[in-house]
């Protein structure tokens, strides 16, 4: 049985669907009463304590370490450096696809950002490592660093994003610009933001002769069990990965970080496990972040306030050593109908760790400067935010001219401005004030994520007690993927929910794919369905040849399984247990594979989206220009909805972050020495409850018949990509006062 085992839900109705159920979570109890099984809660016997020392300069070489001191401490047991560290039989800064980011593994004594891993100190305990560490008081040989977009040349990147082309067209922009009566022309930007999952980054590595056991988080089992085996010259088989929690990954997850591989290869080197957990103070750099980008947006507006033309040229940033792009101004493709549009994207090279996918990657970022600056146009054309957008609805995707596969955005705008109370908005800036006296102010924002689907496979088999187990090596970061895959797997077997089992979380299971790009409940979902219906298919051979079987010769009408039972399609009343029907084959077992992937004619075909609107009221002092957000309601279509408690809590999430990305998160970086100062949760500023107004999510309901076979879309992203503009908007109403800076801060609204 797997460590959440056999549950009963009193949501489950018989001879219902478990789809669509407010389930509530299998592995809550688990986790609230601390027996959930985290990666830094394995504790094998013999296990070494890893840490890092780091670099404190962002460019130069590391000069020398103080290897004797260290080693003298009473607890120390390993110092691994470029001159000890194992050989490796890949090259740690090769790569042989895109999605292989390079890695810092003490390859040599060049440093390439602060927060570099320059050494890895073992001991018997936490603490002697620690000391160990601080007792190494690394020496540099600093140089310049590059630490701002304008710090270094540009160059136009090869691709930005997961391979999407860096620049992009149709229709001339500027013969749209140049007819147009009105025109907003502005830069708006956002900063450098760092994942600061609840789980920092780690591993439990214990070598068996050639075979390595893995406690990680990870988003991707298959993909880490792959980059572990190239890195250690051992075959994927023999690499064995658990990673049945995460405290959050929102990207950062989805690939081995440099510090899960020092913490192998210091087991290897030891030849005895190895714990190795970041500080939080050691997130700030070698497991990714959200690069900065400083977007140029121009649109052209008809006197009738048809959009023109839009053009978003957009400056972002990656490291010295390795190409990722955030993908800002794509966004741009496909919220606004326009027969020109541009999108163009330029970087430089920083002395940084590598950017990273970051909870909607290039989406947040995009939608926050692009959400601003169709506010700015409705302003221009002297219309109300929410009709500038319905006169410029897409009634197709505006880049490529495909039509939606589903698009109920115009339903989602209606809900959420009803349900805020929009139509009550005046249009003058400062002309709400709460009993305070302190001003307020609604704005609204488009919220929009690509509905995402990658490859996957599961396993069904029944039992011959009635029960089932569904098999499929997913993720579970916390957005309810237990629960919800449950469900489907419940479903996809005609069982109730508490006589399915459900495994996951293991590199030994099929491969689920990759937990992001809010595609993950599609992805595993869909494999689940298709093993479930290949098992009762099976199944089905066995009664329908059976004359002992009530359904013997009912092929040609076909069976249903409903409740564990067998049943005639065509008279339900005629069918037989699951149990019967194995325990007559002689089986104690039935067992059946699936599989998923995009639909390549669908995707050709259609455009595929999440749709939503977000509308937000913000209290700002006026003289002391400190911004609260008083209410969030949020409206969003996204397809068929597993369950609805689970998907509320992600686009809660969501809205959260889009109202961090508004008010709160900044990396403050030393010019000087490339250091980020404010590398903890002291100073990083992120919404604490205290922050959190109060929120509405509506689920709008959507049917999608060409997205995947389950109409599923994702809801992990979306959250966030029509919140920030939505609050940037609402403090413009509020003040009068249009920042184009994120975040938005006092010093923006004083003076």
């Amino acid at each position: 049985m797997s460590e959440i085992g056999l549950a009963n839900d009193p949501a489950r109705m018989r001879h219902g669907s478990n789809i669509g159920q407010p389930m509530t979570r299998r592995e809550g109890v688990l986790k609230v009463t601390g027996a959930a099984t985290f990666a830094a809660d394995n504790h094998p016997p013999g296990l070494l304590y890893a840490v890092l020392a780091t670099a404190t300069v962002a460019r130069g070489r590391l000069a020398a370490l103080d290897e004797a001191a260290a080693r003298a401490h009473p607890g120390v047991v390993e110092v691994m450096t470029t001159a000890n560290r194992p050989l490796l039989a890949m090259d740690p800064d090769a790569k042989t696809n895109p999605f292989m980011f390079r890695l810092d593994l003490l390859q040599n004594d060049r440093v390439r950002y602060a927060g570099q891993p320059v050494a890895v100190v073992v001991a018997e305990t936490l603490e002697a490592a620690t000391e160990g560490a601080a007792l190494l008081r690394p020496r540099f040989e600093a140089e310049p660093a590059r630490t701002s977009l304008d710090a270094a040349e540009s160059f136009v990147p090869e691709t930005v994003g997961a391979g999407n082309p860096a620049d992009a067209a149709k229709g001339d922009v500027e013969a749209g610009l140049a007819a147009a009566g009105h025109t907003v022309d502005a830069t708006y930007e956002t900063p450098a933001q760092y994942h600061n999952a609840m789980e920092p980054h780690g591993v439990v590595a214990r070598w068996d002769g050639d075979r390595l056991h893995l406690d990680m988080p990870t988003q991707a089992l298959a993909m880490a069990q792959q980059r572990v085996a190239g890195l250690f010259g051992i075959a994927p088989g023999d690499i064995h990965i658990r990673s049945p929690y995460l405290g959050g990954g929102f990207g950062s997850k989805g690939f081995p970080a440099g510090p899960q591989i020092l913490g192998i290869l210091a087991a290897r080197l030891t030849g005895r496990p190895v714990k190795l957990v970041l500080r939080r103070d050691q997130m700030y750099g070698p497991v990714g972040h959200r690069g900065p980008t400083r977007q140029h947006i121009r649109l052209g507006l008809a006197p009738d306030g048809a959009l023109t033309a839009i053009d978003n040229r957009t400056r972002t940033a990656s490291s010295t050593f390795d190409d990722f792009f955030e993908p800002a101004a794509d966004v741009a493709h496909t919220l606004y109908a326009s027969p020109a549009i541009r999108t163009a994207h330029e970087a430089v090279r920083l002395d940084t760790g590598t950017p990273l996918f970051m909870r909607a990657p290039g989406e947040a970022s995009g939608s926050a400067a692009l959400e601003s600056a169709i506010d700015e146009a409705a302003e221009a054309a002297g219309m109300d935010p929410l009709a500038f957008r319905l006169r410029n609805y897409a009634e197709a995707e505006p880049i490529s001219g495909k039509p939606f596969s589903s698009k109920a955005l115009r339903a989602c705008y209606e809900r959420g401005a009803e349900r805020f109370g929009w139509a009550g908005r005046p249009p003058e800036p400062r002309a709400m004030r709460d009993e305070a006296g302190r001003l307020l102010g609604w704005g609204m924002g488009t919220a929009t994520f690509p509905a995402l689907m990658f490859q996957a496979k599961a396993r069904a088999t029944l039992r011959a007690d009635g029960t089932a187990l569904l098999e499929t090596g997913a993720h579970d970061m916390g957005q309810g993927a237990w629960t919800a895959l449950a469900q489907i797997a419940a479903d996809a077997v005609g069982l109730e929910f508490g006589r399915v089992e459900f495994r996951a979380g293991t590199s030994d299971l099929p491969d689920a794919g990759i937990a992001g790009g809010s595609g993950h409940t599609a992805t595993a979902g869909t494999a689940l369905h298709a093993a479930g219906a290949a098992v009762i298919a099976r199944l089905a051979e066995l009664a329908t040849a059976d004359e002992r079987s009530p359904l013997f010769g009912a092929g040609n009408v076909g069976t249903l399984a409903r409740d564990g039972r067998l049943v005639r399609r065509d008279d339900p009343s005629r069918g037989e247990d699951f149990a019967a029907i194995l325990a007559r084959a002689g089986l104690n077992t039935l067992e059946a594979e699936g599989q998923a992937a995009a639909d390549p004619a669908a995707q050709e075909a259609y455009a595929m989206h999440a749709h939503g609107a977000v509308f937000a009221e913000v209290s700002v002092d006026p003289d002391l220009g400190q911004i609260r957000v008083t209410r969030l309601v949020g409206a969003f279509a996204a397809g068929r909805v597993v369950n609805p408690r689970m998907v509320e809590s992600q686009l809660f999430g969501g809205m959260i972050w889009g109202l961090s990305f508004a008010l709160h998160e900044n990396a403050v970086v030393d010019r000087r020495s490339g250091r980020v100062m404010n590398a903890d949760l002291a100073e990083y500023r992120i919404p604490v409850n205290a922050d959190v107004p109060p929120m509405e999510a509506i689920l709008v309901h959507e049917d999608d018949p060409h997205v995947n076979a389950l109409g599923i879309k994702g809801v992990g992203e979306i959250g966030i990509t029509g919140t920030a503009g939505a609050i940037a908007n609402a403090v413009r109403h509020a003040t009068g006062r249009r920042i184009r800076r994120f975040p938005i801060g006092l010093a923006d609204l004083v003076g």
